[in-house]
């Protein structure tokens, strides 16, 4: 709840807004004649408009109202038949003259219903703004009416007796949370969402023949949270919000004294009532709200489930890696995915979002992951039939699961890792497309499967047979963290020189594979086949293996159990594994 704002608004001239017509709508404002005895005609024609604002904008237009008037200002007035018909004409009896009844002066009301750009053609909110279309005039009616013999002791009678004004002009903005919250920080210095602000225009001194009410500017991302709270519907919400923003506009301010806050609670009861509406006003609901400990909204975090509705998506695609156990993005530590991440990867692909897995993992090893939480298959994020990038961007799939790109290890580098292996005893897994291959049995590397899901390791006797026939994308070593680091790294950066390169996605494995290919290059390549630039992606990732996919997208998002480089190079540091930090960088940050 929010009484008008009195900061001062800079000239209109720097308040520059363009008006976006939907498509299925004509971009226009529409008026409504009423007479001063409160006889009224309901506007013949859609008022919704498309709207956006200059990001560098504090606020739009003259006091919000002209940054929302729609680009084609055209009005309707629609009085009663105009034609004549002479008795003579129609053989009617002529009588007397009777003096004609005076004309009563008719005010018109021009009202427009604006949808901001960033909000989507949701159904629901589109069908919402048809209905104002009707609400609003006919709150506005009962509102004047109530004006005229009112005895409010708080009210700023500024506005009194709009029977003196020729016409009357308000405009409603139905917003998101992100924008509502733009205009708090910029004009209440309050950085958080509202429900609804309320923006006066009149200025009683200038004695002008149009009533300039206003603007009322409603989060339907709010609003549809405290409907659900209150137990009715979006609309039932917003309506309450209409009135509690148009009594602000007439003079109510409930936040100067207590009797002010009884007299405009009574008001909007008195309102409601009249119109037939359903709820509790604002400030009732708000104190009901209170005494049952719901939380304030300025405690509400945005854009979380259930609310991308009520946003654009910013990228085209998101690439997220899943690989690992302690270290992972999609995956926990108990390597699964939650149904937090479930839901938000479900969310975003119901919004148009392409969700694209790039992985150190085998194809069927990231299917059997996600199958777990119903995200594979034809409906899913990942199956036989969809894109993805795989084993370190060695493997890229295409258009219907195609493939489109295969990189081999060099066989000399392979068969000297081998050797390696059976020498120090170190155990070794080879990746051949969705085959894993190894010299000898060891729990490390039937971890691979038990714990990383991967395909069940193939034993081959010999390292002629491991070799013979089969094309190897990359082998890694399974040791220690302190193995790892400092013995397994040093030795085969030196002995492969420019034949290979080595990475490492968990601090216990180490994976050789051939130079000059990564994750980042496998996205690359699918992004070239897709026809999709590297602008129109968000990558979420925390591995070493994961920088060059991170540097590669408009937005890299390394989550913070990630490593070093991965974040180094990150644009942004998201939450762990364990805290949903791949769900809450898609809920923040992809729309």
């Amino acid at each position: 709840m929010l009484s008008r704002l009195s900061r001062t608004p800079p000239p209109p001239l720097a308040m520059a807004a363009r008006a976006l017509p939907r498509s299925f709508y004509p971009t226009a404002a529409s008026a409504m004649i009423v007479s001063t005895n409160s006889h009224f005609i309901l506007p013949p024609s859609p008022t919704v408009a498309h709207i956006s604002f200059g990001k560098s904008l504090s606020i739009i237009g003259r006091k919000f109202h002209y940054g929302l008037n729609c680009k084609e200002d055209r009005r309707w007035s629609v009085a009663g038949w105009s034609g004549k018909v002479f008795a003579s004409q129609r053989e009617y009896r002529k009588s007397r003259k009777r003096p004609l009844k005076k004309k009563e002066k008719e005010l018109e009301l021009s009202i427009n219903i604006c949808i901001e750009e960033q909000l989507p053609d949701d159904p629901e909110i589109v069908d919402i703004s048809e209905m104002l279309r009707l609400n609003v005039p006919m709150a506005m009616k009962f509102a004047f009416d109530n004006l005229k013999d009112s005895d409010y002791q708080t009210r700023d009678r500024a506005i009194n007796d709009v029977g003196c004004f020729e016409s009357v002009e308000l405009s409603v903005l139905l917003c998101n949370d992100e924008f509502i919250c733009e205009l708090n920080k910029d004009w209440r210095d309050v950085d958080s969402p509202t429900d609804v602000l309320s923006m006066s225009q009149h200025i009683p001194e200038l004695e002008l023949p149009i009533l300039m009410l206003g603007d009322i500017v409603i989060s339907v991302e709010t609003a549809a949270r405290q409907a659900e709270e209150r137990g009715h519907s979006l609309l039932d919400e917003i309506r309450i919000l209409l009135v509690h923003g148009l009594l602000h506009l007439l003079g109510f301010d409930h936040e100067i004294s207590d009797e002010a806050e009884a007299e405009m609670e009574k008001e909007e009861e008195l309102l409601l009532k009249s119109l037939g509406w359903k709820g509790k006003g604002l400030i009732q609901s708000a104190y009901d709200a209170e005494a049952a400990g719901s939380s304030p909204l300025e405690n509400i975090d945005r854009k979380k489930e259930g609310s991308l509705r009520f946003y654009r998506p910013k990228f085209s695609y998101i690439f997220c890696d899943m690989d690992g156990k302690e270290t992972s993005t999609l995956l926990n530590s108990k390597s699964q995915i939650s149904s937090v991440t479930a839901e938000a990867l479900r969310e975003a692909t119901s919004r148009g979002v392409k969700v694209v897995i790039a992985t150190g993992k085998t194809r069927s090893a990231a299917i059997t992951v996600l199958k777990s939480v119903g995200l594979a298959g034809k409906d899913g994020i990942v199956s036989e039939v969809s894109p993805g990038v795989f084993v370190q961007g060695l493997l890229v799939y295409g258009r219907q699961g195609r493939e489109i790109s295969r990189t081999n290890l060099d066989p000399i580098v392979c068969r000297e890792a081998c050797l390696y292996s059976l020498e120090h005893k170190v155990p070794l897994a080879a990746f051949s497309e969705d085959r894993i291959l190894t010299l000898f049995h060891h729990p490390l590397v039937d971890s691979l499967h038990t714990i990383y899901n991967e395909p069940k390791a193939e034993i081959i006797p010999s390292v002629e047979q491991l070799l013979t026939g089969t094309d190897i994308q990359k082998v890694i070593f399974f040791d220690t963290v302190e193995g790892v680091s400092s013995t397994l790294r040093p030795y085969w950066t030196e002995a492969i020189g420019d034949n290979a390169s080595v990475v490492q996605a968990q601090p216990d494995i180490l994976e050789i594979v051939p130079p000059g290919t990564s994750k980042g290059s496998g996205v690359k390549i699918l992004l070239d086949h897709l026809g999709v630039s590297p602008k129109e992606i968000m990558a979420i990732g925390d591995g070493e293996n994961d920088v060059e996919m991170l540097e590669l997208a408009s937005l890299g998002v390394a989550l913070s159990n990630g490593s070093e480089k991965a974040k180094a190079v990150a644009d942004v540091i998201g939450a762990s594994n364990d805290d949903n930090g791949a769900a809450d960088a898609i809920y923040r940050y992809a729309f």
